[in-house]
């Protein structure tokens, strides 16, 4: 499984960070990079083609279930799947999040092989390379 266009939407510059060095292990692999759900929605509009989402649950302005709720109510996106990630790791975040449109729950902290294990068991979900 090799997703092409990855959003990362987390308030961590040091998420970002390690993001980039774990999609290393994708050739080929574009990751766009988002700050809050305000602006991972501008950035989904310029490129609609995104194939995964990875969505911090704890962000300034627009949190990761707030984006989730407000991408179900507006029935964008909604094909694209979505890797909440928490250092929360409560029993509420995981239920609320599937239940507004999350396809998979990581805790924090993780190391990159617990990431790559989840995306490649996405199999169906995102498309691989053409």
């Amino acid at each position: 499984m090799t997703p092409k266009k990855v959003l990362v939407v987390d308030d961590s510059e040091l998420v970002h960070k390690m993001h980039v060095l774990t999609f290393r292990q994708y050739p080929g692999c574009e990751l766009f990079h988002a700050y809050q759900g305000v602006e991972a929605f501008d950035i989904l509009n310029a490129h609609p083609d995104v194939d995964l989402i990875l969505l911090d649950v704890n962000m300034p302005v627009m949190d990761g279930l707030a984006f989730l709720e407000a991408r179900r109510g507006m029935g964008i996106f909604l094909e694209i799947p979505v890797i909440l990630i928490s250092t929360e790791g409560t029993e509420d975040d995981i239920r609320r999040g599937i239940e507004a449109g999350a396809t998979a729950y990581l805790s924090k902290p993780f190391k990159p092989p617990e990431l790559r294990a989840l995306i490649d068991g996405l199999e169906g979900v995102i498309s691989g390379p053409a």
